[in-house]
């Protein structure tokens, strides 16, 4: 269940917080395909499992930026905010790919808030968010998102 406030008072008055985890999910083939489709890359290492096999990693994996996209679904697992007008994702602040997904993985996002500002009309919400593989101890992605929120 994500972490519920209620407004841009309820985004204030958070602070730093740890957001625990969102549930995990399934990388798989078709979605690496489908993503390599929407953005034409298409490197063996994503897409042609038999050739990836033999490869660096032992078998295909995820896009970097695949993995980071998904933190859209995932984050949403983390926090939800009642009573505002609008949301927008602001950009980012540093991203890292320490880890590679092997097609087959589970991953899920842990999430931590680093800092909450007023800004004219809403809050500006700062997010240490990491993307953990399942059953490794180094992250797929570290990344430092930032969000705005309107009332």
């Amino acid at each position: 269940m994500p972490r519920t406030v209620t407004g841009v008072a309820g985004l204030l008055d958070l602070g730093a917080a740890d957001l625990g985890h969102s549930s995990w999910l399934d990388i798989g083939q078709e979605r690496v395909n489908t993503f390599a489709d929407a953005t034409g890359d298409h490197q063996w290492i994503h897409v042609d499992p038999e050739r990836a096999a033999t490869g660096p990693f032992g078998g295909a994996i995820a896009h970097g930026y695949l993995t980071l996209s998904l933190l859209i679904p995932l984050w949403s697992e983390l926090l939800t905010v009642a009573d505002i007008g609008m949301a927008v994702n602001y950009g980012l602040n540093k991203v890292r790919f320490p880890a590679p997904v092997r097609v087959g993985s589970r991953i899920r996002a842990h999430g931590a808030i680093a800092s909450v500002t007023e800004v004219k009309g809403g809050a500006e919400v700062v997010v240490d968010l990491s993307v953990e593989i399942e059953g490794q101890h180094k992250p797929a992605c570290a990344a430092q998102a930032v969000y705005r929120f309107f009332a």
